[in-house]
């Protein structure tokens, strides 16, 4: 919403000083760092600064304290340079006197209360303006609690403010009620004074010396004072529901608690361990964790390296992007036998799955899509058996509009997909804590890979841990020696993924099924055509539907989903194509739609107009582009629930709610109805006692599979023989997309 004093500032920055300073800004009303940059540089150009900046930094402050360390009314320099404080004012929602050049008594009682807010009040007291409050005006900063913030730690913010204002290097800081980079940053300022460093020395980094003096300063049930306000501020500022003070029984119980959290030892106590992982991400880089990742090969030796390190978990790569890899990154991708020497050891994997993440534009919904269907054929051809969890990286500092703009709807893709495949594999995410947090609270991963190791990430200082993490990336080692030598980044575990221990045969690249080019689909309608002329099927029939194009078109446009489906299932993806394709050509008009409204009426008691004659009306027919029963598509689905190659609950195909509940879905959900081909194929086989589908199915069970599609009629075997004509020429073009002919 815009605001008129807002407009009238800047109109009057344009007005003024818009030629001086090199810069004009939108005069909407509405304020924002375009108005605030400007004003600064207005500021700047009254200083006499001649290099102009949009940031107010050690040269204009000292500048401004050296010519003006107190302003009020009788100090005021010029009316102009009142007039840039009275639109700081207005541009941060106080009120400015009228933007009229005077510091009176309005500009005055709003300096103070804009003091009160930071916190300052006590070391600042009156109503002058001094260089550091002006630094503070001229930001974004928010001095109240905003967007439902924490009023406590606002308070932390203004204690921060008002105890530690005076040290050269410590500057105001927001007091929202919301955690930052800033606050944490100021936070360990303060520490850094209380252990009395120097300002210059004092830098905000978690450095030996740091480090050092907080090995000296455990704090526990029974500390009063600064250190306990110090430590309870970062209890907090973690998201930790302690009082902010003294070290009470309470704050103690809020430290278990959070020890548990991070797998540190149960203490109760603030020791550096506590410090550390309550003030920067990685925490104690001295921990041994249970888990690496890496990009180097697990060998016997090295696997037992590992072993003897204490490690239990191991992260390795789905895939390597780069054709021709060298140096470290030859191994990037799991080789050929690494899971069996990982299980054989006593180890489990997780995978990870990264391509170039390294950058916001490659987070565009598209490449989500192609991503899950990538990581999904990699971890089929690897052998990662159905529910194993893999986490896809964002692996860059991720500003937080960029969370929002490019990464969300990437991890929104990539749920989707995995949705179209029956959730064969679960979704983590690799990144920041705020990149693991927001993808996580949006519901589009389970888990969290966090790369705590970057400590400066914009995205990992300043918040906390998420609450679904699973390893927590701390520091990089070389362990072991001679052939079992190898460079780690070692992780912290939670437990809420154990990664996997025993995996499928190896499936090659020529075996796993690809999508069919575009290029390729007039070639295949017109060999389709001619294998269903030679078998007797025209173009069209008389109460059919769907002409064989436009049956042929269903399949091809659901094309990326019968492949995911075939290569989680692990079976020729011709296999769902036929039924699909088939079903959808032979649609009776007559004879499959009176069996829809049958089943409608069965379950709903609403007889149709004019009324459906009775041997219509039945609980289960078959229906959908693959023409399945509601009962066959329960059974399959306990059977595939029972195989764990698909999570969910049972049902009981002699329950009228749950035929009607799963009929619903086949009839009105296509995508539903053509992923349950698969499980049907692999329930016949277990029910008429043949081999499950497979990438290396004989003809003979291909046959069986397309025989029992058909069901128990006696023209099942006359059909079947169609059908696998039908099949022979879908195969022959998958085949060729396996071989990249296209």
């Amino acid at each position: 919403m815009a605001d008129e004093m807002v407009l009238n500032a800047q109109k009057f920055v344009n007005r003024v000083y818009g030629s001086r300073i090199g810069m004009t800004v939108e005069e909407n009303g509405r304020t924002g760092w375009p108005v605030m940059y400007a004003l600064t540089r207005a500021l700047q150009w009254e200083l006499g600064i001649d290099t102009l900046s949009n940031n107010f930094g050690p040269g204009t402050l000292s500048t401004l304290q050296s010519r003006h360390p107190v302003i009020n009314a009788s100090t005021a320099p010029s009316a102009d340079f009142i007039r840039i404080v009275q639109s700081g004012l207005y541009c941060k929602g106080y009120d400015g006197g009228g933007i009229d050049g005077k510091y009176s008594d309005r500009v005055a009682s709003s300096v103070a209360r804009l003091k009160a807010d930071m916190g300052v009040d006590s070391v600042y007291p009156g109503s002058d303006l001094v260089p550091k409050v002006f630094k503070g005006l001229l930001n974004m900063d928010a001095y109240v609690t905003v967007n439902s913030g924490s009023d406590t730690i606002r308070s932390i913010q203004q204690w921060l403010n008002g105890h530690y204002i005076h040290r050269r290097d410590f500057f105001v800081i927001p007091c929202d009620g919301h955690h930052s980079r800033d606050v944490a940053k100021s936070l360990l300022f303060a520490i850094q004074y209380e252990l009395g460093m120097a300002d210059g020395t004092a830098n905000g980094n978690f450095g030996p010396g740091t480090q050092a003096g907080l090995r000296n300063h455990t704090v526990a049930v029974g500390t009063v004072g600064t250190w306990a306000k110090l430590f309870t501020a970062a209890m907090i500022l973690n998201a930790r529901n302690v009082p902010f003070g003294n070290f009470t029984g309470d704050v103690k119980v809020g430290v278990e608690a959070f020890q548990s959290f991070v797998k540190l030892p149960v203490s109760g106590i603030g020791d550096f361990q506590t410090w550390s992982s309550l003030l920067v991400s990685y925490g104690d880089q001295s921990r041994r964790g249970e888990a690496c990742d890496g990009v180097t090969l697990i060998t016997p030796a090295r696997a037992q390296t590992l072993r003897s390190e204490g490690i239990k978990y191991v992260g390795r790569y789905l895939y390597n992007p780069d054709p021709t890899p060298s140096g470290d990154l030859v191994h990037k991708e799991i080789q050929p036998g690494e899971l069996k020497t990982i299980a054989d050891n006593g180890l489990r994997c997780y995978p990870i799955f990264q391509t170039f993440a390294d950058s916001a534009d490659y987070f565009r919904p598209e490449q989500g899509t192609a991503d899950a269907r990538l990581a999904v054929a990699q971890a089929a051809k690897h052998g990662f058996k159905h529910g194993a969890r893999i986490f896809f990286a964002v692996d860059y500092d991720t500003q937080d509009y960029e969370i929002t703009e490019w990464v969300l709807p990437y991890f929104r893709a990539i749920a989707q997909e995995m949705a179209h495949i029956d959730d064969a594999y679960r979704i983590g995410v690799y990144g920041t804590r705020n990149v693991c947090s927001r993808v996580s609270a949006a519901g589009y991963a389970s888990a969290s890979f966090v790369s705590d190791m970057s400590s400066g990430y914009s995205g990992n200082l300043g918040y906390a841990m998420p609450a679904n993490w699973a390893y927590d990336q701390i520091v990089t080692r070389t362990v072991g020696s001679g052939d079992g030598q190898i460079e780690i980044d070692h992780n912290i575990a939670s437990g809420r993924d154990i990664g996997e221990n025993s995996f499928d045969p190896i499936a090659p690249d020529t075996l796993l099924d690809s999508e069919l080019p575009t290029e390729a689909h007039e070639a295949l309608l017109l060999e389709i055509r001619q294998t269903m002329k030679d078998i007797g099927i025209g173009e069209t029939s008389a109460n059919t539907k769907w002409s064989i194009k436009q049956s042929l078109d269903l399949v091809l446009h659901n094309d990326a989903l019968i492949t995911g489906m075939a290569r989680a299932l692990r079976m020729r993806k011709s296999l769902i194509q036929v039924p699909v394709f088939w079903e959808t050509r032979h649609y009776d008009t007559s004879l499959d739609y009176l069996g829809d409204i049958g089943v409608r009426v069965y379950h709903s008691g609403v007889q149709t107009v004019p009324p459906l004659a009775d041997k219509f009306i039945k609980r289960d027919a078959s229906t959908g582009p693959g023409q399945i029963f509601a009962a066959t598509a329960i059974n399959a689905r306990n059977q595939a629930i029972r195989d764990g190659v698909l999570s969910g609950a049972t049902r009981d195909p002699a329950s009228d709610a749950d035929v009607w509940a799963i009929w619903q879905q086949l009839n009105e959900d296509p995508e539903f109805n053509i992923r349950q081909v698969g499980y049907v194929h692999r329930y016949h086989a277990v029910k008429y006692g043949v081999p499950r589908p497979s990438l290396t199915s004989s003809p003979q069970n291909v046959f069986d599979y397309l025989k029992y599609y058909q069901g128990d009629t006696s023209n099942a075997e006359t059909e079947a023989e169609k059908r696998l004509q039908v099949y022979g020429t879908f195969e022959k073009y998958n085949a060729l997309s396996r071989g990249d002919v296209w």
